[in-house]
């Protein structure tokens, strides 16, 4: 019976042990919690800063898309049709109106964004012969064009992307997105030194990189003022177009040359390039619906004008200008790019008082006299000129141009003040008058007989 105990004690005696690697083992398993719990508070941490509030879309619909620069570097235009969806400061454009995202969720996926932070939007007409464009362009030098053929459409998209970039932070501020890249793309310890870090003020390296990064450095700036210097010098040296012309170096253009000049060097009063356009046009363009008032393809257009101006062999019939609007374009190319215009500069207030007076027969009267002061160049330009718009008129039911709608089109092409003033609405109103009588009375505007 008292062995018994023995047998207890030695048990006891063995225990201590046991328990001192348990004790060890708890200890080891306390210091784990403690971690457990230190890691667990690091990624409570960093769910509450990752956590991002889903952003609101403020706009979404179909446009027409071309992304013509990628980081300041131009890129061939190329238009396709995409949903477009505006929300958070940004912009992202998708195949299809399917929802975003869920489609961003897919493996692999990723839409093409614009980040609105400092970005500038702009209407332009000289990066696309489509109407209706506008022009995004990002603090990292993406460029992007935006159209629609409807305006209230393109309209609404427009006040509502420069609504968004106006809320936005200025590009000084634009940081934030940086931080946004960290939080997504770094691990759990990368993300707490990180945010303390960003919290203070970068140092001075960082800020460097960073200003360096968004195309606003001093170098950067020095080097474009440097650049401007020499190109303004060099500008200021060099010769004249004229003294050019005189030793033979550059040959007479046809297009942006003076009408009196290009009359002269082919030996008219009518530049034989507006005959060939007029001809063409009569030839297969009287029917087509919207002749003049419909643009052609730009790039079509340039290559013809380059053709004229080299003095190659110029053949309308050709397949290549088989696109009448082509010819039309070109032909309002021409007369807009003339120095001068056809109706000179000196007789643009004559002209408007001439249409001012409220009888219409002193109206008719005034302009013809006008018209027989006018240098003969342009008196037989113009004559051709307005014989042709006439024969275009008289199809109205068919191509649908009245002499209202072809008096829009041409009359700020040829009738145009030296300086523009504010008076610029009222001007044009008075330039489509001017043409829509002209073509109205052309018989007794253009005939020989005397007053």
């Amino acid at each position: 019976m008292q062995g018994l105990p023995a047998s207890d004690t030695s048990s006891e005696k063995l225990n201590p042990s046991h328990q001192n690697i348990g004790a060890v083992q708890m200890r080891i398993k306390n210091a784990n919690s403690h971690h457990d719990r230190h890691s667990q508070s690091k990624s409570m941490i960093l769910s509450e800063n990752v956590k991002v509030k889903e952003p609101v879309v403020e706009k979404e619909g179909y446009l027409l898309k071309a992304k013509i620069a990628d980081g300041g570097k131009k890129l061939r235009k190329n238009w396709s049709t995409s949903w477009i969806v505006l929300a958070g400061g940004k912009i992202e454009f998708y195949k299809e109106s399917k929802q975003p995202a869920l489609t961003n969720l897919k493996a692999g996926y990723k839409p093409e964004w614009v980040d609105l932070c400092g970005a500038n939007i702009e209407w332009t007409t000289e990066k696309s012969s489509r109407k209706n464009v506008f022009q995004i362009t990002t603090i990292s030098g993406n460029e992007f064009l935006l159209q629609s053929d409807i305006d209230f459409i393109i309209l609404d998209w427009f006040h509502a992307i420069k609504n968004a970039i106006d809320r936005l932070p200025k590009q000084q501020s634009c940081t934030p997105r940086n931080l946004e890249f960290k939080l997504q793309r770094s691990s759990s310890s990368e993300l707490l030194s990180s945010l303390s870090t960003e919290s203070k003020e970068p140092k001075s390296e960082h800020r460097k990189s960073l200003i360096f990064r968004l195309n606003y450095s001093a170098s950067d700036t020095n080097d474009r003022n440097r650049v401007k210097s020499r190109l303004k010098k060099f500008i200021n040296r060099r010769p004249s177009l004229k003294t050019l012309q005189e030793k033979g170096l550059i040959k007479d253009q046809v297009f942006g040359s003076y009408l009196h000049l290009v009359c002269e060097h082919e030996n008219s009063t009518v530049p034989l390039f507006v005959k060939r356009c007029i001809e063409a046009v009569e030839k297969r363009g009287l029917d087509v619906d919207g002749i003049y008032r419909v643009s052609g393809n730009l790039a079509t257009i340039q290559k013809l004008r380059f053709v004229v101006n080299q003095e190659e062999k110029l053949n309308l019939d050709d397949s290549q200008w088989e696109d009448i609007h082509v010819v039309t374009g070109a032909l309002k190319m021409f007369f807009r790019e003339l120095p001068e215009p056809l109706f000179p500069y000196c007789f643009f207030e004559q002209f408007l008082e001439a249409i001012k007076n409220p009888d219409s027969s002193t109206q008719v009267k005034s302009i013809r006299r006008l018209v027989q002061k006018l240098p003969r160049p342009n008196r037989d330009t113009m004559k051709i000129l307005f014989e042709h718009l006439k024969k275009i008129a008289a199809k109205e039911s068919v191509n649908l141009m009245t002499t209202q709608s072809l008096g829009i089109v041409f009359g700020p092409t040829l009738l145009r003040p030296e300086k523009e003033t504010g008076n610029m609405a009222v001007h044009m109103l008075y330039q489509n008058q001017i043409v829509e009588l002209m073509l109205s009375e052309y018989n007794k505007i253009f005939s020989s007989e005397e007053d």
